[in-house]
């Protein structure tokens, strides 16, 4: 079995006491020398006594959501690599020293799990679809870079976790996590990994479309925020084209007669045409100032030390 830094398991749980326990066994097998830590959300059924029956650290965290257990693991916890995994036993333990290795082997930040099942009942089609959709959406807009954006099994290195502005309350943290390490451009990898049926007893906290939505919000709020150039010109496009569109019968009525009949709609026009050129302007300032917080980031990641074997090789001491 190799032996790796010092790690430690994040399990984020809410009213999960029907997997919590072979969650922590399960990873207690596949990484012995790893802490395995359960962080309770609130839960009104059994999971802090099954965790910790399991042999966990359990801790609480009050504020409800994922994002909030998230950002309090993040801060409370020290180690050199960090395995953050749901607490529904649909994700595969024995995928984790290799998803550890490679992030050590190639001094990464974040490895993705991408859920790979033939189960319709595990990753229902609208779940599906919406992850296919968000995900191109933050391809296109960050980097193609993940197929799996809203996988809630990864490897991160202590650089990422310690360096990482966590703001998301729930299911929108997974976006967060992704976007934080395509926008500082981080070395990052994906692997597949096999993903399960929840147990018979155990139910989604996931909500297709209220959760969906706030995840497409929060895409629009990172892009208004990381690229307000882009936003705020896509917002002036619209503008800009709306004024044409009621300048141009405008403009061919008053070569045709001298007249300008509609002044309304003329004066419309040229306000729409003015506000799109006032959002080209903010989107020039915005883009210098968020270019100021990515260089002030960026520095943050920088000044925690990568994870190394002594050796200078970015590797791990491994002892068959």
């Amino acid at each position: 079995m190799p032996q790796f830094p010092k790690t430690a398991v994040l399990v984020p749980c809410y009213n999960e006491e029907t997997t919590v326990a072979s969650v922590v066994e399960a990873f207690r097998a596949s990484l012995p020398e790893a802490q395995i830590y359960v962080y309770d959300n609130n839960s009104s059924d059994r999971t802090v006594a099954m965790a910790r029956a399991a042999g966990a650290v359990v801790r609480t965290e009050s504020l409800q959501g994922k994002g909030n257990v998230v950002r309090r693991m993040f801060a409370d916890i020290e180690a050199e690599v960090y395995v953050l995994v749901d607490g529904d036993a649909t994700y595969d333990a024995a995928a984790a020293p290799g998803m550890i290795r490679l992030l050590l082997d190639n001094q990464l930040d974040m490895v993705n799990g991408a859920r790979v099942t033939d189960i319709r009942e595990a990753y229902r089609p609208g779940h599906r679809f919406g992850n296919r959709l968000l995900t191109s959406i933050v391809a296109c807009t960050f980097g193609n870079r993940l197929k799996d954006m809203l996988s809630g099994y990864r490897v991160f290195s202590r650089r990422y976790v310690k360096s990482f502005p966590s703001l998301a309350v729930g299911f929108e943290i997974e976006t967060e996590l992704t976007v934080h390490a395509l926008h500082l451009r981080m070395p990052i990898a994906e692997v597949a990994t096999a993903y399960r049926e929840r147990p018979h007893g155990s139910a989604s906290k996931l909500s297709t479309f209220r959760d969906g939505f706030r995840i497409l919000w929060k895409i629009v709020v990172f892009i208004k925020e990381e690229k307000p150039m882009a936003f705020f010109s896509a917002v002036a496009l619209f503008f800009a084209l709306s004024s044409v569109a009621l300048m141009l019968p405008i403009i061919a009525e008053f070569l045709d007669t001298g007249l300008v009949p509609r002044l309304p709609t003329a004066v419309l026009s040229m306000s729409m045409m003015v506000i799109a050129f006032l959002n080209v302007a903010c989107g020039l300032i915005l883009d210098t100032v968020s270019r100021g917080r990515s260089e002030m980031k960026r520095m943050r990641y920088l000044g925690t030390p990568a994870t190394f074997d002594g050796r200078g090789s970015g590797g791990y001491a491994c002892q068959e």
